[in-house]
């Protein structure tokens, strides 16, 4: 076939692919997103929910509270009497010796150059066991007073008026701030211990997310 007849029809061809209009990629279908969304909509609620049930802490019955309260109560009481009997029983023999002490860490000096360490022992660690009741039965028996500062300024507060009294008004008894330095300390152990743990679980709140 000639060549000048075959021109014609390769310019028809090459117009023809020219205007054929392109097909388009194939578009995923609409429900497949929202599924999707929907999907990671239920996984997020899942783990939120999971780390409210982690995080959160169910307080207890009331019942169980007040009794746990109660018998906190108690032992305070009972620490209270003995308290009374081991720092406001006069002591006429020892009038002599005692005085008193402003000054943080004077009597403690005088603790630890005792030549027995069995003495020096028995007045620290004495000092340091009447204020451990404080910090663990505080935190349960008053819950608006379970944080660590309120457990020790209430320590000391109570302690205070006991040095105090016995400065004042006990026979053979004097004002010491290095036994309420003591005290103090032993409350704070007592918290760190066993108070802090006893509180969140009598007075727990469930956290709401």
């Amino acid at each position: 076939m000639n060549r000048a007849a075959l021109r014609p029809r390769v310019a028809a061809l090459r117009v023809r692919t020219a205007f054929r209009p392109r097909t388009a990629a194939p578009e995923p279908p609409a429900e497949a997103e929202p599924a999707r969304r929907s999907r990671w909509a239920r996984s997020g609620k899942r783990v939120k929910s999971g780390g409210a049930r982690r995080d959160g802490r169910r307080p207890l019955p009331l019942p169980l509270r007040l009794l746990a309260m109660l018998f906190a109560f108690v032992f305070m009481v009972a620490f209270a009497v003995v308290l009374a009997r081991l720092t406001l029983e006069p002591s006429p023999a020892s009038e002599s010796l005692v005085h008193s002490n402003l000054r943080p860490g004077r009597s403690l000096r005088a603790y630890l150059d005792q030549p027995e360490l069995r003495d020096a022992v028995k007045q620290i660690g004495g000092n340091l066991l009447l204020g451990v009741p404080f910090g663990v039965l505080v935190p349960v028996l008053a819950p608006r007073a379970r944080g660590l500062l309120r457990v020790l300024l209430l320590t000391a507060t109570v302690m205070l008026l006991v040095e105090f009294a016995q400065g004042a008004l006990v026979t053979g008894r004097a004002f010491d701030v290095d036994d309420v330095i003591l005290n103090t300390t032993g409350a704070l152990i007592g918290y760190l211990l066993a108070g802090r743990r006893l509180g969140r679980a009598v007075h727990a709140r469930e956290r709401r997310v």
